[in-house]
């Protein structure tokens, strides 16, 4: 005979179950926002495709708005999460930021649809200070630029503020993961993250051009 207790009517659902089904909802609604626009995603169809009731996706995200910001949420957690794994037990700050950025490029070319959630982001809700994109940039920006400190410290990069360092390296990566979704770009990650640290850190002049640039600004 089984010990197992079957779960009595209105007995409340376990904190994994619920945060499984949440997990269930972003899914679905991230790729139909994805595929059909926020206007014209309805609440319903994310319902069918799971195959519940509408009332239950209106338990755990009140209104449409609500289900659309926490999917774009979703989309930067996980991608925090990808450049995280990829960069772990590294411990040379220059490797650390080219798996970064390849990690960066990586997780949209595999998954382009989430490209459009953040685009419709932007389009949709003008009346939010900053988008989320933005919100987790920010937020994770503190640690590179500390990379880029002890770098100074060690005499490897210039004595520049480190935020024109992040930010010039964060604007490449955003234009590029940009670039690739509207042109088709099928470019291979690694490739593109070694072209723009190459380009960021080395700089496009010649070491005698660089010779002649400096003479020239202290004469």
């Amino acid at each position: 005979m089984s010990t197992k207790t079957a779960r009595k009517p209105g007995r409340p659902i376990s904190e994994e179950i619920r945060a499984r089904r949440r997990e269930e909802i972003l899914d679905a609604a991230g790729k139909l926002f994805a595929k059909h626009g926020y206007s014209d995603a309805a609440t319903q169809a994310i319902a069918d495709m799971l195959k519940v009731g509408k009332g239950t996706i209106y338990r755990y995200f009140p209104t449409k708005r609500e289900l659309f910001l926490a999917a774009a949420d979703r989309v930067m957690k996980r991608l925090m999460a990808a450049v995280d794994e990829r960069v772990a037990g590294i411990d040379d700050p220059f490797v650390g930021t080219g798996r970064a950025i390849e990690a960066y490029l990586e997780f949209f070319a595999e998954q382009p649809e989430l490209v459009e959630l953040l685009i419709q982001e932007r389009a949709q809700f003008k009346d939010r200070k900053k988008p989320t994109y933005f919100e987790h940039r920010d937020a994770n920006e503190g640690r590179w630029q500390d990379s880029f400190r002890a770098l100074i410290a060690e005499g490897r990069v210039r004595d520049i503020p480190v935020g024109r360092i992040t930010d010039v390296l964060g604007d490449l990566m955003y234009g590029t993961m940009f670039t690739n979704y509207f042109a088709g770009r099928r470019r291979s990650p690694r490739e593109q993250a070694q072209n723009i640290l190459d380009i960021a850190l080395n700089g496009v002049l010649s070491d005698a051009e660089r010779q002649r640039q400096r003479k020239e600004r202290v004469e």
